[in-house]
């Protein structure tokens, strides 16, 4: 009898919950590499060091012609290919492979850098963004086996978390090796465990540094207080202006009103991810899903004043704060970043002397949804998980999003991965749910499997 493709889904399945101790090995060895592309903090030979271990690994999966260049930024990008039948649809799979500081080691509940089994989940730095991802590339190459039905082009980052441009710069620069019919950035994740998700868009950011200065220098608060124009009380009084009584942000000319119609997060669900403390409310008019993904919204990063500890009875002279701006889909980043500049100036009291440093604009970023690739992954995705597939927003940003956009028009761009909320990428004791690795390598593997061309 010849076998069914249900009898071939149910192999897939079964080789890929077979290769899940291996899959647990990669990521534990690459958990082990230090991989913060800051050569302040941490030896490049960390980098180095898992970029030789990617170079086998994939080499390993059949991608004969795997290659690390280093880019602009000093970083090193990986590419390669598993070529495909004749005639057959192009498919790029992206990861990124440096990681975030640990943010202090005594902050984690077990070793940053050593992958750790608890409560159901597997722990270490980079374990979910972006490692677990290489993970299910590696998974799902290992599970096919030469069966791919399309040509496998890969593409990997090294230092997405500093923003730096190495690999924007470098896909410029070498369009040939990133071309593709669909790309499948793997640096996202589903809407919760489980529930399997695209994330469709993703707000750009416009940063901006404001310094105030009113004295020449600090005065004492018991003799000159009162009449003597504090810098710091300025600075806070423009700060303020940023947010109404209900929380939405107020930048004048950029519209707040904007409304998110995709899944909707449940308030309950988004104060748990967020770690909302107890009796404290959130903020803003709209659903949760139009604040964080349609709407822009700005956050004071952070303030140059005087700390509690050692400060003295003075009237500050000057003040400063850095200001990230994340612009919604729809919204041009140089316009948002003119508008927060404009704003802050118009507010600024006592006539206080003002400057603005710009910092890079990011460009917001709407990817497929619909399209032959994008039918196939959300079927893919269906298949996988059981259920149907969600679609998100996201509020970070991924520029080279943008620059793959530029250089492939008719490419479908879909983003997903196995970064769910309680990952807590970005923060200690990041962490990674096993079955979204076995669950998005199998998604993965059957979109590898299944795709044809328009």
């Amino acid at each position: 009898m010849e076998p069914t493709a249900r009898d071939d889904e149910m192999t897939l399945r079964d080789e890929v919950t077979a290769l899940m101790p291996q899959a647990r090995s990669d990521l534990a060895e690459m958990v082990r590499f230090r991989s913060v592309h800051d050569q302040h903090q941490f030896p490049v030979e960390e980098c180095d060091g898992m970029v030789d271990w990617l170079l086998a690994a994939f080499r390993d999966v059949g991608v004969d012609d795997i290659a690390a260049h280093v880019t602009s930024d000093g970083s090193k990008a990986i590419t390669g290919s598993i070529p495909g039948p004749e005639g057959a649809p192009t498919v790029l799979l992206y990861f990124h492979h440096d990681v975030q500081p640990p943010l202090g080691d005594d902050e984690w509940d077990s070793p940053v850098w050593e992958l750790t089994d608890r409560d159901g989940r597997w722990y270490g730095r980079g374990a979910a963004d972006c490692k677990g991802n290489i993970a299910v590339h590696l998974t799902a190459l290992r599970a096919l086996a030469g069966r791919a039905g399309v040509t496998v082009k890969i593409i990997g980052e090294g230092s997405e978390e500093q923003g730096t441009g190495g690999l924007e710069d470098f896909a410029v620069r070498n369009p040939e090796l990133l071309a593709a019919d669909a790309i499948l950035i793997a640096d996202s994740g589903n809407f919760a465990v489980g529930k399997p998700s695209l994330t469709t868009t993703l707000r750009g950011i416009a940063n901006i540094v404001v310094s105030v200065e009113t004295l020449g220098s600090a005065m004492h608060s018991g003799m000159f207080g009162g009449a003597a124009p504090d810098a710091l009380a300025a600075l806070i009084s423009m700060l303020a202006t940023l947010r109404d009584e209900h929380g939405n942000t107020t930048v004048h000319g950029l519209d707040a009103d904007a409304r998110w119609s995709g899944v909707s997060y449940p308030p309950e669900r988004f104060r748990s991810d967020a770690t909302v403390l107890d009796g404290v409310g959130l903020v803003g008019s709209g659903s949760v899903s139009d604040m964080v993904w349609a709407r822009p919204a700005a956050t004071v990063l952070g303030i140059d004043c005087p700390p509690v500890v050692g400060s003295s009875a003075a009237v500050q002279p000057k003040a400063r704060a850095r200001i990230n701006l994340r612009v919604p889909p729809g919204m041009d980043p140089t316009h948002a970043q003119d508008a927060l500049i404009e704003h802050l100036r118009a507010v600024t009291p006592w006539n206080a002397r003002v400057s603005f440093e710009r910092e890079a604009v990011g460009a917001p970023f709407v990817g497929s949804t619909s399209g032959p690739a994008y039918d196939t992954l959300t079927d893919a995705l269906a298949t996988a998980y059981g259920s149907e597939v969600l679609i998100q927003g996201q509020g970070g940003s991924i520029p080279l999003c943008n620059v793959l956009q530029s250089l492939f028009p008719d490419a479908e761009i879909m983003l997903f991965g196995v970064e769910e909320p309680r990952c807590l990428i970005h923060a200690p004791n990041e962490s990674v749910d096993p079955s979204e690795i076995e669950r998005i390598a199998l998604a993965e593997a059957i979109f590898l499997r299944d795709f044809r061309h328009r």
